[in-house]
């Protein structure tokens, strides 16, 4: 895939959130519409692709690039959400982090059976909080037709987490 303008604005935080780590900082991507527009456009493409019936936005960053993924495609879309922030009835997925664990949660009415979902976040690390939706979604019968990402960090090997599901990731380190 030929590099896209988010690639270049894309900026690198030394010891965020703590030493050692090189945070990559997706702010100044959405400070730039034409960047936003040609990620969600190229994500809303992936989706189309795949028959996506619905999109799933991991909180929080997935909300923004989902909703307009959506909206591009008249889809409907559902928020997968950190523990304690859905109000009504909802499922619950733990997964595991470099020390300790975390929660992801869907309302339990907002796949219906056999619905394909297109998983979207902003960034692929482990791979953790993609798979623990991922199996919200099938739990509640729909099925995962892919997952689109506007960065990848390769060498964390997040891919590994989510075996046979087509990743779509448009920047990659």
């Amino acid at each position: 895939m030929p590099e896209i303008r988010a690639a270049q604005l894309i900026r690198d935080v030394p010891d965020f959130p703590k030493p050692g780590i090189l945070f990559k900082d997706v702010t100044p991507v959405l400070m730039d519409a034409a960047a936003v527009k040609e990620a969600v456009d190229l994500l809303a493409a992936d989706a189309k692709e795949k028959g996506a019936e619905v999109i799933v936005g991991i909180e929080s960053r997935g909300f923004i690039f989902g909703v307009p993924v959506a909206l591009a495609l008249g889809l409907p879309f559902v928020m997968a959400r950190k523990l304690g922030k859905l109000p009504a009835e909802k499922i619950n997925e733990e997964y595991a982090l470099e020390y300790g664990t975390n929660t992801v949660e869907m309302h339990t009415d907002s796949i219906t059976a056999g619905q394909k979902a297109y998983v979207v976040d902003d960034l692929l690390a482990t791979g953790g909080t993609a798979a623990a939706s991922a199996r919200l979604v099938e739990r509640l019968g729909g099925t995962v037709c892919g997952f689109g990402f506007l960065v990848e960090l390769g060498f964390l090997e997040g891919r590994q987490n989510l075996l046979g599901y087509p990743i779509c990731a448009l920047i990659e380190y």
